[in-house]
């Protein structure tokens, strides 16, 4: 028996857009980067990821898809659910703290042949809809994989094409990404008109607190996926470190390049998900289902993950009316 007696319990988290922490990436591609990973993520109360690559050249990317499709789940990791791929299709006006040198036109066959490397682990494919190829691409894949806009200049009506051909998510909203304007609203103003999901960062850097709360009064709780967009620096103290190959500097949750773009955060999903609650105004009921429900939904693993219903795996987070962990529970077993 388990005294829960005052605490709230919730769903272990689902993270389906994050790249690393404690001073590993997801991109080395080894066995002991996976497991650290996957551990650290357990301890703080996610219980399913999909962490994301990096813009890399094919051959990199595939040994990173034969890690994961190698992994397998320990009893004090998060289980690999899948692999987000961030990732050479995109804009390189909007690339972000991405590699310019790897940029790849959209190709279906470049990912099919990844996929196939990864045992069919890539759940997350994105996307910029102008690139030449876009289109043809994604109506090609729409039906292999789940396709979100990412790291796009695209105006309103191309993003609006691009829905329309079958991509259904928007990658890290608001960041990498045109501003909305009433008469140019762009990828946000087609996003909140057609995608399915959008991914936010509640971290308290990438988006400002009013954009947060507009953002859920917007797409409502039903269609935003809280993610950390975490790199290798979380979990860790402030320094150097690195991202997709890049050097980056962390202080406190703030990671950015030499020209000080944003790379990726420096914290973890359940601190987003608390910051969301207790320094935005998101109601505590709307952040959990944004970190748990419709991430699973949105990767196809709802009949495992994202609620407490019965017969799913037994993740579970108790929570004090101060949002403090009083217990974490990975399939069934107590971590903490």
């Amino acid at each position: 028996m388990i005294d829960a007696s005052g605490l709230t319990a919730i769903p272990g988290l689902v993270d389906v857009h994050f790249h690393g922490c404690v001073g590993h990436d997801f991109c080395e591609g080894t066995p002991e980067a996976i497991g650290a990973i996957t551990q650290y993520e357990a301890s703080v109360g996610v219980g399913a990821v999909c962490p994301a690559t990096m813009t890399f050249p094919e051959e990199t990317l595939g040994k990173i898809a034969d890690a994961a499709a190698a992994w397998q789940n320990t009893a004090e990791g998060a289980e690999l659910i899948g692999i987000n791929m961030e990732g050479p299709f995109i804009a390189e006006s909007k690339k972000g703290a991405q590699n310019a040198a790897y940029l790849h036109r959209p190709d279906a066959e470049m990912f099919r042949r990844l996929q196939k490397r990864a045992g069919g682990l890539f759940r997350l494919c994105d996307i910029a809809p102008e690139v030449e190829g876009d289109m043809e691409c994604i109506r090609s894949l729409a039906g292999e994989v789940r396709v979100s806009l990412a790291h796009t200049a695209a105006d309103y009506e191309t993003a609006k094409a691009a829905f329309e051909a079958g991509a259904r998510q928007v990658t890290h909203l608001y960041n990498a990404m045109q501003p909305y304007s009433h008469r140019a609203p762009g990828l946000i103003g087609a996003a909140c008109d057609l995608a399915e999901s959008v991914e936010l960062i509640a971290d308290g850097v990438h988006v400002h607190p009013s954009a947060v709360r507009l953002t859920f009064r917007a797409f409502g709780d039903d269609r935003v996926i809280l993610i950390s967009d975490s790199m290798m620096a979380a979990g860790m103290p402030d320094g150097a470190y690195s991202l997709g190959g890049q050097p980056v500097t962390v202080r406190g949750n703030l990671a950015t390049l030499a020209d000080g773009t944003i790379a990726g955060s420096a914290t973890n999903l359940l601190d987003c998900m608390r910051t969301a609650v207790r320094e935005m105004g998101i109601p505590l009921g709307s952040a959990v289902k944004a970190a748990t429900v419709n991430p699973a939904k949105a990767v196809g693993v709802y009949d495992r993950y994202g609620s407490l219903d019965a017969g799913k795996i037994a993740n579970v987070i108790l929570l004090d009316d101060t949002l403090t962990v009083q217990g974490i529970f990975l399939r069934g077993k107590r971590l903490c």
